[in-house]
């Protein structure tokens, strides 16, 4: 008897060992949603990346091209610091009436379903597949 009033007098609070093993079940569930998706994520920013670096480019080969002075292009002709491991090149038809750039992620982490999915659109922007990224400027 003194037992049990021990126990009432005490006012015992907390949780039971059944509460919070269905806490840490949850935290688990939860983390395996969570993590692939993490994971599928931070892939992606190295698509953007090369997608981002293109963009710059093209945004060079636009103020190289206000200068009455420049009326071709080359590799040369443009400095720009890639993303990361990223490289670059140019290439251009005569008398450039379409200047190709192609972006290739150097990390080799842009996913392929990615890259599929946004493929080369109408103009020729677009992923080739093999980590290339290309956009194509019209004079």
């Amino acid at each position: 008897m003194t037992l049990t009033k021990l126990r009432l007098n005490a006012n015992e609070k907390g949780f039971t060992l059944i509460e919070l093993m269905i806490v840490i079940a949850i935290i688990g569930i939860l983390a395996a949603i969570a993590i692939p998706n993490f994971i599928a994520y931070r892939n992606k920013t190295f698509c953007s990346a090369a997608e981002s670096d293109a963009a710059a480019i093209a945004s060079a080969v636009a103020d190289y091209f206000s200068i009455p002075t420049n009326t071709s292009i080359t590799t040369g002709s443009l400095t720009f610091n890639p993303t990361g491991d990223n490289t670059w090149d140019i290439s251009a038809t005569e008398p450039n009436t379409a200047i190709t750039i192609s972006v290739t992620d150097g990390s080799g982490r842009c996913p392929e379903d990615y890259q599929t999915a946004n493929g080369h659109n109408a103009k020729g922007d677009g992923w080739d597949g093999s980590n290339n990224y290309q956009k194509v400027i019209t004079m």
